[in-house]
């Protein structure tokens, strides 16, 4: 983790323009093609939820924007942000389940599935409560949604970006899903989020990418 110097820091404006709004954050929603991703991810027995938790959260470690977090009236970077995520249990409650991103994805899957399971049996809403490493991701599995958008603190605003992802459906012969992403304003603008789904894209385009130490 490191500070950043905002005397010298390129986007000290924008922070300061969006740092105290009441609602600060923006959000997109694009559909991502996972044809080739959904392909190798199963062939190599991959679940899908840990494989698009894996990419969504690669994808935000390529990033610094997305590593960005306010503490006060400082900014720091983190060296590696970790995605928390939602587990539905079999009451049909959702509980909080916050992972370690491992940059191998077979270590990861295997890590997070275990995780998950047990997030399923025992859910609880406290999990990762007290970080900011951390990036807040859910699934709507029942909806290819053409929008989202999360629910935030707004005294004080939190800054941590946040991930949907949605029903898959076919495009002819393409699989698509929606997927959402929401970020505060004084940390990161559209570029950002252009540069987050051109490479989440890459990954879901290019899953050898994600095997390339086997």
């Amino acid at each position: 983790m490191r500070y950043i110097d905002l005397e010298t820091w390129p986007r000290r404006e924008h922070f300061r323009l969006y740092q105290h709004l009441d609602q600060p954050h923006f959000n997109m929603c694009a559909n991502v093609d996972l044809t080739a991703f959904y392909g190798a991810t199963r062939a190599r027995g991959i679940g899908f939820t840990t494989g698009v938790l894996y990419v969504i959260a690669r994808a935000a470690n390529d990033i610094p924007a997305f590593r960005y977090r306010m503490r006060g009236d400082d900014v720091i970077e983190h060296e590696t942000v970790h995605p928390s995520t939602t587990v539905l249990s079999d009451e049909g409650l959702f509980g909080f389940c916050s992972l370690d991103y491992l940059a191998d994805l077979r270590s990861f899957a295997a890590a997070a599935g275990q995780s998950m399971e047990r997030a399923k049996r025992q859910p609880t809403l406290q999990d990762g409560l007290n970080r900011d490493d951390i990036l807040f991701t859910t699934s709507i599995p029942w909806v290819s949604f053409t929008s989202f958008a999360h629910p935030t603190h707004l005294s004080p605003v939190d800054c941590i970006p946040r991930m949907a992802w949605g029903k898959r459906f076919a495009d002819g012969e393409r699989i698509m899903m929606p997927l959402s992403v929401q970020g505060h304003h004084a940390l990161m603008d559209g570029y950002h989020m252009g540069q987050y789904y051109e490479r989440a894209q890459v990954y879901f385009s290019e899953p050898g990418q994600l095997f390339a130490t086997e």
